[in-house]
């Protein structure tokens, strides 16, 4: 388990391996994100995306459940996230594509008010099988500490 004490400003992490399906992309955006080029071909190959392409709010989703299954593998004290910051999607997401992230803390500071935590900040980049970064993302996490005693 890992605690505060333990996330190293710098410190990077490479996870993830996403299949985005078809199946998938449309079944999000009929539900949550109903624009016509998430949802035909046709309609899609007018714009400037070509084809179908996810939602990005789909890709947050997908980057969310990356993030989640990494951290089962690699378990942290962790409390929640009290956001996001400056989501941007920078490349479309296309049926077929596979999606992978990378983490970098960026800051951490502990807790004035509540000395059982601390927050860390950190720059989570998703790229595609071509390396291309198609989503960037400033995270916020909370995280327990160790000893609350101890400062």
């Amino acid at each position: 388990m890992r605690y505060f004490e333990d996330i190293e400003i710098g410190e990077t992490h490479y996870f993830g391996s996403y299949a985005v399906t078809r199946e998938e992309v449309l079944e999000f955006a009929e539900k949550y994100d109903p624009q016509t080029f998430h949802l035909s071909d046709e309609a899609a190959a007018k714009t400037h995306f070509g084809k179908i392409s996810a939602s990005g709010w789909h890709s947050c989703a997908m980057t969310m459940r990356m993030m989640v299954d990494n951290m089962h593998a690699h378990p942290q004290a962790g409390l929640g996230s009290p956001g996001v910051d400056e989501i941007r999607w920078l490349k479309p997401v296309y049926p077929g594509d596979t999606l992978r992230c990378e983490s970098v803390t960026t800051s951490k500071r502990r807790s004035k008010s509540r000395p059982e935590m601390g927050s860390m900040e950190g720059t989570i980049t998703v790229y595609n099988q071509n390396d291309k970064a198609v989503l960037t993302m400033k995270s916020i996490g909370l995280i327990r500490v160790r000893d609350a005693e101890t400062q």
